[in-house]
């Protein structure tokens, strides 16, 4: 007979752990044991955890309990070595996540050891015009008439396995079509090609924020990720393409869909469980936020955080209320007073993210209005060229607006670097991230 409830051990603290060890009658040790086997060793199945007696394990079984992993529905692999993994829940909602290897270099001059990897060929050095080579301009990539809408933050537009993006354009290095790969075909070591990997997460499915431009903000928002969620993509993913934590370099970013500042309990428990559980540290994870200025306070006072960057994208409260409907209730003066009281550890630096949309945000006056507005923080900009999507009203600037509005940026004294954007040609890039349907 199937229980009647199901609790998932991703999720729970070693303290929820050893309530649950307790209650079942056995010694604290196995607490540990669980913990070890769930987080550190990243098992998908009770049935794997030999540390605990067979019978503990057909007990907790019988009583409902099971590791919790999600799964993964899909996976999509682009040309330039990104892969989009559609990760399903068991109430069969799903999100997506990103794996990148080399990642796409948003962690540079942020001021931690990730950012000092980042090859030295994108760092700021005159002119600027050598920094970035963007292509041509890009036009939206194709889709069908019956791709779903999209949901997230800082997201990826999903296609239907058997569909072809054809997209040309800035960033692309072919147009190779996506190709789905089978649900549990891992990736060995053998096949490791990377030094560095990052992975963008989702907090949650769909998003509030409704930012113009990004498409994962079309569907609105469905509910939050659990801790165990949030964690869950992550370890389906170390696991999916044969990571060893304590040898390779993993960073993480909270830039999926969904604002993880709007799921903030849930995100922060996420935080604590993957630093003190699966290991990595939190100097490797950034979180990105659409500007939710009473959390920022409050984040700041976490002893344990990753990095932070605020998603700014425009200069001025008229053009950031067109495009971020966010910014009527927390404008810019009130999100840069929490960003200049912000508690930054020694060497780090704030990013803040602008994503330029040709004719909109790109001019220089903009930048000089930014740089004026920015100058006083220890900050740096990270710039992102638009990436395009079905339903997005926004085009992508000319090579020359970007490397002319980073220049501005320079001269006036602030880091700034342009964003290489990874897995466009399976709508895997910054502002495209978007739930399947089906």
């Amino acid at each position: 007979m199937a229980p009647e409830h199901q609790t998932d051990l991703l999720g729970l603290s070693l303290q929820e752990l050893s309530r649950l060890v307790e209650e079942a009658g056995e010694p604290p040790y196995r607490a540990r044991q669980l913990w070890e086997a769930v987080y550190r060793q990243r098992q998908g199945d009770l049935e794997n955890v030999t540390t605990l007696p067979q019978t503990l394990r057909a007990s907790m079984r019988e009583r409902g309990y099971s590791v919790g992993l999600p799964q993964i529905d899909r996976r999509y692999q682009s040309s330039d070595g990104t892969v989009r993994y559609l990760i399903a829940f068991a109430d069969g909602q799903s999100v997506e996540t990103v794996w990148m290897p080399e990642g796409d270099d948003g962690e540079a001059g942020d001021g931690s050891d990730a950012g000092d990897e980042i090859p030295a060929s994108v760092l700021p050095v005159a002119p600027p015009a050598q920094l970035v080579s963007l292509g041509g301009p890009a036009s939206p990539p194709a889709t069908s008439s019956h791709a779903s809408r999209s949901t997230g933050h800082g997201g990826s537009a999903g296609l239907q396995p058997d569909e072809s993006s054809g997209a040309k354009g800035i960033g692309f290095s072919s147009g190779q079509d996506p190709i789905p790969q089978s649900r549990n075909s891992a990736v060995s070591q053998s096949d490791k090609k990377w030094s560095r990997a990052t992975i963008c997460v989702s907090s949650q499915v769909g998003c509030a924020v409704d930012c113009q431009f990004c498409m994962t903000a079309l569907l609105g928002v469905q509910r939050n990720l659990t801790a165990g969620e949030i964690v869950g993509q992550i370890v389906l993913v170390l696991n999916d393409r044969g990571v060893v934590i304590d040898r390779d370099r993993i960073n993480l970013v909270f830039m999926g869909q969904g604002e993880p500042f709007l799921n903030y309990a849930n995100f922060m428990k996420a935080v604590l469980l993957l630093v003190e559980g699966v290991g990595i540290p939190e100097s490797r994870m950034t979180v990105s936020t659409a500007g939710i200025v009473p959390r920022i306070h409050d984040f700041g006072q976490e002893p344990v955080r990753p990095k932070l960057a605020i998603s700014l994208n425009a200069p001025n409260d008229d053009i950031r209320g067109r495009i971020m409907p966010i910014n009527r209730k927390w404008g810019i003066d009130e999100l840069l007073a929490a960003a200049r009281q912000f508690p930054l550890r020694n060497r780090e630096r704030l990013t803040f993210e602008y994503v330029l949309l040709d004719g909109v945000n790109d001019a220089p006056e903009h930048a000089r209005e930014l740089a004026e507005r920015i100058r006083v923080l220890r900050a740096k900009v990270n710039l992102i060229a638009f990436n395009p999507g079905p339903d997005i009203p926004f085009g992508t600037p000319q090579d020359n607006r970007v490397v002319g509005f980073q220049k501005i940026l320079m001269d006036a004294g602030i880091p700034a670097f342009v964003r290489r954007p990874r897995g466009r040609d399976i709508y895997a890039a910054c502002g495209q991230l978007k739930r399947m349907a089906g």
